[in-house]
């Protein structure tokens, strides 16, 4: 099976973050006939000596012409290495929760800096996220090179701005590297620009495809969120009962000592499936369905896990939260909580602080509007079982729902 690498991107408007994205897909040919003919009569129509690229991702007619991209687009492209999705969202300060939905499954992220602006205020936010959500891998592609005659100077400046905003992260597992790029004549992207021989690093292409696709969730000890529990009412699978869902943190071996939880029943996995076939083990990512020795009540919501790796049960959780919705975040508000797929009545607490994107602080407050990030404690009308999410990215997450118009108010991240 080909892997499949999750890309975010983010950059300020104007950065050529749609002419980067469009280049890609053409010099690679991912790009379809009916498309490019649309591409070469628009910028045609322009009166443009070259291909509008930044056309190739453009959803509604609306929204091109109006001049703006909302929302988040994903964008799939494959080569004969890999398979890629690009998730394309706004840069504005006003789309951060945006942002956060984009990046929150990606495994590596491009930041998009005008080499004409240099860092500015949007490329703290778009690097912040980037640590907030720990991703590993970040680009820092510094384009327009062209605007600024391919100047080598310009380039080691910008990077050297930005090597002092990675010093201010509190994150410091990822790689960030620095790459100069002109999107609007492919320099860098796919080949390698002539214009710029003191280069000698990957094109973005060259850089992604060498790096390895690995599940966002990276390793930590096992957890089995319960989705389904399988009893199938067939005479052939009378006594058959399976415990369906998704492996995170580390693989599993039939034989394993188990313990469910909430009730802390201890058990041993005696059969894995995939489907029709049977296996003695499985890997973190794999979505799979179980049985147990001991018959045990198990449904979902529960969680499964080694019984010498207990994560933390408790019935209140401080967490960093993004707020997404309209309505502000109040202390006392109550909202229910999903877990992976245990969901839980849950009420504010405290909300402590909001945390500046610009990395200058965190301020005192009693609210939290669309887009900001704060610090709050929520009390749960029953416990969850999670682990720290810079420990355990996916068992460290939740989001937050409006029990009134059932929308998503909040993701949040364990602390």
């Amino acid at each position: 099976m080909m892997d499949v690498l999750k890309i975010a991107t983010a950059g300020s408007v104007d950065d050529g973050k749609s002419t980067l994205i469009g280049r890609l897909l053409y010099d690679t040919q991912s790009l379809t006939s009916d498309k490019l003919e649309a591409i070469e009569k628009s910028s045609k129509q322009k009166g443009y000596d070259y291909l509008d690229f930044s056309l190739a991702t453009d959803g509604l007619v609306a929204e091109r012409e109006q001049g703006i991209t909302i929302d988040v687009a994903h964008i799939y492209f494959s080569t004969a290495k890999k398979s890629y999705i690009i998730a394309d969202s706004p840069g504005h300060v006003e789309y951060t929760r945006n942002m956060v939905t984009g990046a929150s499954t990606s495994q590596v992220s491009i930041i998009l800096i005008d080499a004409r602006k240099g860092v500015i205020e949007q490329t703290y936010r778009h690097f912040f996220i980037n640590n907030l959500l720990r991703i590993k891998e970040v680009i820092v592609a510094i384009n327009k090179m062209d605007l600024v005659d391919y100047s080598e100077e310009v380039f080691n400046t910008i990077r050297a701005d930005f090597q002092a905003l990675n010093a201010k992260s509190t994150f410091k597992e990822q790689t960030v590297n620095y790459i100069p790029l002109s999107a609007i004549n492919g320099g860098n992207i796919v080949t390698t620009s002539e214009n710029m021989p003191w280069y000698h690093g990957p094109t973005i292409l060259d850089y992604l495809e060498n790096l390895k696709a690995t599940e966002v969730h990276e390793k930590g000890q096992f957890r089995f969120p319960i989705q389904t529990v399988i009893r199938p009412k067939t005479s052939e699978y009378h006594d058959f009962r399976g415990y369906a869902g998704k492996i995170y943190g580390a693989d599993i071996s039939v034989g394993d000592k188990v313990c469910v939880l909430p009730s802390l029943n201890e058990s041993r996995i005696t059969k894995i499936h995939f489907f029709d076939q049977e296996y003695q083990s499985a890997e973190a990512g794999s979505s799979i369905s179980i049985e147990l020795a001991d018959d045990i009540n198990v449904t979902r919501g529960d969680m499964i896990v080694k019984a010498t790796e207990l994560p933390t049960i408790e019935k209140e959780i401080h967490a960093i939260v993004c707020w997404m919705d309209h309505k502000k975040m109040v202390i006392g508000a109550k909202y229910m909580l999903q877990h992976h797929s245990n969901r839980v009545l849950g009420k504010v607490e405290n909300i402590l602080n909001t945390i500046a994107t610009d990395y200058s602080g965190k301020s005192p407050a009693s609210e939290l509007a669309l887009n900001e990030i704060g610090e709050v404690v929520i009390k749960l009308s029953k416990a969850i079982y999670f682990d720290k999410y810079e420990e355990h990215k996916s068992n460290g997450s939740f989001i937050l729902i409006d029990v009134a118009t059932n929308t998503t108010a909040a993701v949040g991240f364990i602390q």
